[in-house]
């Protein structure tokens, strides 16, 4: 049996701050943004090339927090180019850094150990990871 994760719900206090900044500043799609009744709204957006999506909203989500989610994680061919692509848009983004050493030598130094982080303007953490061919 295949299993996939295809949503995760992500805690924030204003719904359209949120969705600007995931899809204009981190250049996620709006998938759709559905308004159920008076106070009751899911958005989801999905990073490109992702199968997974998440999803913010009001009245229709569990309740959590915002900014409670930590360690969310996005993997990218080109940690300094999606780093740079962030810093262009806005995001306070850090500076690339190295964890460790690569398990799996390639040709690119950075795989598996270059990483970068952000945070919505809630404070739920992301970090971005290089990874560019899988063994």
């Amino acid at each position: 049996m295949k299993w996939t994760l295809e949503v995760v719900v992500v805690p924030v206090s204003d719904v359209d701050r949120a969705k600007e900044f995931y899809s204009d500043k981190v250049g996620f799609q709006v998938d759709h943004d559905t308004k159920i009744g008076e106070g009751r709204r899911i958005v989801q957006l999905t990073p490109p090339g992702s199968g997974c999506s998440i999803v913010i909203g009001e009245g229709v989500v569990p309740p959590m927090p915002p900014g409670s989610l930590k360690g969310l994680q996005l993997v990218v061919n080109d940690v300094t180019k999606a780093q740079a692509e962030l810093a262009e848009r806005g995001v306070e983004v850090s500076d690339v850094q190295v964890l460790g050493e690569n398990p799996n030598p390639t040709p690119e130094p950075l795989d598996n150990v270059g990483f970068c982080y952000f945070s919505d303007p809630d404070g739920n953490a992301w970090a971005v990871q290089q990874i560019s061919a899988r063994p």
